[in-house]
Order: C-alpha cells, then sequence, then structure tokens
C-alpha cells in the first residue's frame, strides 16, 4: 500500500492524475477481489493516459526511456529481434507479446547485457527474458505501448507464412501421375492444383516479390517436370526459386486461376489479367501477361507468365527524388509550370518514364486543375486526376475527343507512337494545355527529328514542346558494402571525366558484394537525366530546318546552356559517390 499511495502522490504532482481519481482508485482496489497495481487500475478503468503514467514510473525507478520506430529498423535488425524472439519457449513468448516486452538488442559496451523493450517499465518479466536466454546482465528500456505494438506488427509482417508452409510441404511425387495425354491432360493437371503446395508456391512467389520490391515476377517452365520463378530487381532478373518434379502446365493454371480476365483453357493466345491481394495491410495490384511460347515436345502447351507488381507505395511523388541535377531541375519545374505546352520523356522501356510522369502530375494536381489521363491500361490511381482506361468500347481517338469537350487543364496521354498520336498530343499542346507523354528514343535531340520523321511540322513541333528529357536508371551501390577506389586506378577513371582528387579524398567508389545486396554490389536504382529545354534560340534552329532536322546542332546548343547528356549525368553521380564507374558507362552512351 506505500509504493501504492508514493506513486499515486507522484502522479498528483506531476498532474498525471487528480486528487479525487487517487482516491476512487483505492476505494475501487479495496472493493475488488484481486488486488491490481495502481497504474492498471488508472489505464483500464479511468482511461488515464498509459504513456504519461509509465513515463512517470520509469523516471522515478531512473529507467531509460526509448522511442523506436519500427518503420526504420532496417532488416537485420528485425531479423535479430526475431533470433532473440524464437529462442523462447512458446508459453513466455506468448506472454511477452500479449505484455509488449521484446528482446530488442545485445549490448557491447555493457558487457553484452540484453536490452529489453517494456511497454511497463517494472513489468518483472524482463528478468525471466534474459535468464532464459542465458544473459547475466539485462536492462530494461522504457517504450511507449504504441511502438511496441507497431514493432511486433512488423515483425509478423515480414514473415512469409506461404513460404514456411511450403518448406514444409513434401514434393510432389510426378512418379506417382501418369504420363499426360490429350485425353487425360485436364484431369491430371485437376489433380497437382488439388495439392496445396502449387498454390503455395504462388502466392509465397507474390508475397516474396513485394517485399523484396521487385518489379517484375517471370515465371517459365524449364523443362517438362520444373519450373523456374525469377524476380527482377533493379532492373536485372536473377532465380528465385527453381521447383522440381511439377507439371508446369499444372503449376500455370494455378496461376491463371488466381488471376481475374484470364481464361484457363486458352493455352494459344496472349492474355492480360490482374491479381490483388492484401499484403502486409495495404492493397497490392498485379498486371499479369501470358503469352504461348514453344516448347521442347510439341504435345506440350507452355506459357510464358510475367507478373508486374504495382505497389502505390513505391510510387515517387516528390521531383527531388527522382534525382534530377540543378540545371536539368530548374528547367523541368520552368516547363511544368507554364500553363500550357508539350512535355516530353523519352526513353527506352524500363527506363522510368511512367515513375517521372507520375511525380510530375503529383507536382502539379491542385483543386483548381482538371487533370485528365489516357492510359492503357491504369496502372497506378492517381489521387486528384480523372484516369480513362483505353477499352474495346473506348479507343485512344473517341478518349481523345471527350477529352476535349472535358474541359481540361492538363491532359497525359500516355505514350507518342505515330503521327495521329504525335499531332494529338502537340494540338492539345497549342490550344492551351499542358500536356505530358512520352516517347521511346534514344536520347532528347533525336526526339525532335523522330516528330519530324513521323510528319509533324517544324513550326508545330518548335511552338509545342516546352521541354524533352531523356532519361535511363542506373543502380545505386549497395550503402553497407561499398569500397573506395584506390589511387592506382586513377589514371583509367580520369579518362572518363573522374578527378583524381576525389579519388584521393576517398570519394569515389566501387561495388563489393554482400549478403544484403545479394552479391551484387548495387541495392536500389537513381535516374540519369538529358534536359533539352525549349529557348528561343532553340524553337529558332527547328523554325529554319528544312529538309532535315539537326540534331547536332540542336545538342550543340542545349549544350552550351547547361544540359549534360546521359553519360554526363552518369559520371556526374559517380563523383557524389552513388554509383559505380561500370555502371555510369553501362546505362549510358558517350556522345
Amino acid at each position: 500500500m506505500k509504493d501504492y499511495l508514493i506513486l499515486g502522490k507522484l502522479l498528483i504532482l506531476k498532474n498525471v492524475i487528480t486528487p479525487d481519481i487517487l482516491d476512487a482508485a483505492i476505494k475501487k482496489d479495496k472493493l475488488a477481489d484481486i488486488k491490481r497495481p495502481l497504474d492498471q487500475i488508472l489505464i483500464s478503468d479511468f482511461n488515464v493516459d498509459r504513456e504519461k503514467i509509465y513515463t512517470e514510473i520509469a523516471k522515478l525507478y531512473a529507467i531509460q526511456k526509448v522511442e523506436i520506430n519500427a518503420d526504420q529498423l532496417s532488416d537485420q535488425e528485425i531479423d535479430n529481434i526475431k533470433d532473440l524472439l524464437e529462442k523462447l519457449p512458446k508459453d513466455l513468448y506468448e506472454k511477452a507479446i500479449e505484455r509488449k516486452i521484446i528482446p530488442f538488442k545485445i549490448l557491447p559496451k555493457r558487457n553484452n547485457a540484453l536490452a529489453v523493450i517494456a511497454s511497463n517499465p517494472r513489468d518483472t518479466l524482463g528478468k525471466e527474458i534474459a535468464n532464459v536466454l542465458n544473459f547475466n546482465r539485462y536492462e530494461i528500456l522504457y517504450c511507449p505501448f504504441s511502438n511496441i505494438e507497431n514493432l511486433i506488427k512488423r515483425l509478423n509482417q515480414d514473415d512469409n507464412e506461404y513460404l514456411k508452409i511450403l518448406e514444409k510441404t513434401d514434393e510432389i511425387d510426378i512418379n506417382a501421375i501418369e504420363e499426360s495425354t490429350k485425353e487425360n491432360e485436364e484431369e491430371l493437371i485437376d489433380q497437382e492444383i488439388n495439392k496445396g503446395a502449387l498454390v503455395y508456391l504462388f502466392e509465397a512467389a507474390l508475397i516474396e516479390g513485394v517485399k523484396n520490391k521487385v518489379s517484375d515476377i517471370h515465371i517459365v517452365p524449364s523443362s517438362n517436370t520444373s519450373i523456374d520463378i525469377r524476380f527482377r530487381t533493379d532492373g536485372k532478373l536473377h532465380l528465385w526459386k527453381k521447383k522440381e518434379n511439377i507439371n508446369p502446365q499444372a503449376f500455370l493454371a494455378v496461376v491463371k486461376d488466381r488471376s481475374k480476365n484470364v481464361d484457363r483453357f486458352k493455352i494459344d493466345t496472349a492474355q492480360d489479367g490482374y491479381i490483388q491481394r492484401d499484403i502486409d495491410g495495404n492493397t497490392i495490384r498485379f498486371r499479369v501477361s501470358i503469352l504461348p511460347i514453344v516448347a521442347k515436345q510439341n504435345e506440350k502447351h507452355f506459357e510464358s507468365i510475367v507478373i508486374r507488381i504495382l505497389d502505390d507505395r513505391n510510387v515517387i511523388k516528390d521531383l527531388v527524388k527522382l534525382g534530377l541535377l540543378p540545371q536539368a531541375k530548374i528547367d523541368f519545374v520552368n516547363a511544368i509550370t507554364k500553363p500550357q505546352g508539350l512535355i516530353i520523356i523519352t526513353g527506352p522501356t524500363g527506363s522510368g518514364k511512367s515513375t517521372t510522369l507520375l511525380a510530375t502530375l503529383y507536382n502539379i494536381i491542385t483543386p483548381e486543375k482538371n487533370i485528365l489521363t489516357v492510359e492503357d491500361p491504369v496502372e497506378y490511381v492517381i489521387e486528384g486526376a480523372r484516369q480513362i482506361k483505353i477499352s474495346n468500347n473506348l479507343n485512344f481517338d473517341q478518349a481523345i475527343r471527350a477529352i476535349l469537350r472535358h474541359d481540361p487543364d492538363v491532359v497525359m496521354v500516355g505514350e507518342i507512337r505515330d503521327k495521329a498520336s504525335a499531332e494529338i498530343a502537340i494540338k492539345l499542346a497549342n490550344t492551351g494545355h499542358l500536356t505530358l507523354s512520352t516517347l521511346h528514343t534514344n536520347d532528347a535531340p533525336s526526339a525532335v527529328g523522330r516528330l519530324y520523321k513521323m510528319g509533324v511540322e517544324t513550326f508545330l513541333i518548335a511552338n509545342a514542346i516546352n521541354i524533352i528529357v531523356a532519361q535511363r536508371l542506373v543502380r545505386a551501390l549497395c550503402k553497407e558494402c561499398k569500397t573506395k577506389v584506390t589511387e592506382d586506378e586513377i589514371e583509367y577513371y580520369e579518362k572518363y571525366g573522374v578527378p583524381g582528387e576525389l579519388i584521393k579524398a576517398g570519394k569515389i567508389y566501387k561495388p563489393v558484394g554482400c549478403e544484403k545486396c545479394r552479391g551484387t554490389g548495387y541495392k536500389g536504382r537513381c535516374g540519369i537525366h538529358e534536359a533539352l529545354y525549349f529557348t528561343k534560340e532553340l524553337r529558332k534552329i527547328i523554325l529554319n530546318s528544312k529538309d532535315d532536322i539537326n540534331e547536332d546542332e540542336i545538342r550543340e546548343l542545349a549544350i552550351k546552356n547547361g544540359m549534360l547528356s546521359l553519360r554526363e549525368s552518369a559520371i556526374e553521380l559517380v563523383k557524389r559517390g552513388v554509383t559505380s564507374l561500370e555502371e555510369a558507362i553501362a546505362s549510358s552512351t558517350a556522345d
């Protein structure tokens, strides 16, 4: 009772509770059959702020308070916490989770003591946890209830239950299945589908793809009895899992059965579908592309499946994160803040054009603007924009005509593929609309030539376009394992414009490879850009062109005005320690 009153008076002194609340809590305790600590009575019966109570208790007992953001913990830190928790007996593990008291990390500077975070700094379970884990020393740290709750969610989110089940599932015995024939093929496929391992494998692939920030999942039969599942990470394909002793057609049928708008029994035609899953509390969409491919045995019907992962959490909404270098950023912002004109993003497939367009839209969306997009297909839902999907009932031309009658301010028209789509984009730009589109060319100046060769008049090109941005994606060096370039490599680096002084200063890095980057030396990607801003001089050059566009003259003027080529932009990232010289050379061509 003495401790009870000491704590009560402390909480009154700190204005956490009033004397009336303390008196009421004491009366409640006297009437109760089961005696409860004062803090529990105040929290559960009087709705007193939990954190205020335990913050004062922590101060009273000289217990350090820590605040932990679970989302900012690295994968390695999460794995370390999991390792500690998994060593606890089941009953103790369940108690720890229920009472929000978690073995957090080992403290080398304190003789390898175990740090235990607790939502209640007086919880004695910490001592039991330390004893079971064979730690002679331990330290209790007070951490707010909500922090530990979010940490537990993160620990659980990172578990792929399908993968765990799959690991425990026996391999399908291909020898126990009769050799497939045209008569019994569908029956045999149904038999294998009913063996849950195929479903587990597919669902595990979807979850692992999302967790590892994979852009595409490739599913390809590698033989008559095996299938390869490959992940595209940072632009590179690598084998995630090879499944032996299965009927490839059965696995492909599982994928098709679990996809919308796909007919499982169509095996000789291209199909497009989609999948939607709730993963880690987020709705993730998957775009499914199916193509028939040739098998070694003519009677087999194999298909290749590619699944694009569409995770809204990975959408870049901030122009800063696009990685535009200073002059390119200034020119780009000037171009997109004009009330009208054409913005063209150019580059090959997979160069991040859609990412740049999305970031651009998010930077100009306001309630005062009517923003319309024409897309095929619609991949990401853009808040504040009205998105139009091309379909059998609404083709591109019909959509554009409808848009012009729909009072737009900003229009995104997808890809410029031919003279018709080019003229539509330019017409929109010349009639008072800010228009965004993409084009497939190697660099920015050649986009002008491409439009001219499509049949667009030079005066339309000159007057409509605000800026053309060519871009590529380069892999960023892994921060965990990158190493400094040594001085004996200075001559090689200087040949590509990297100053030897930066190498001597230890600011230039090269890849090594570690567990976190799967031995590649790279983790994540960033953009390199060539921004061709349309000045009066540039417009004049285009207007004066006769039979052909002089791309070299356009390039020379742009460089004079501060434009960096793709190669120069890549080398700049090398100078900043972001990527390697090898990656810069591989991702761009010399002028």
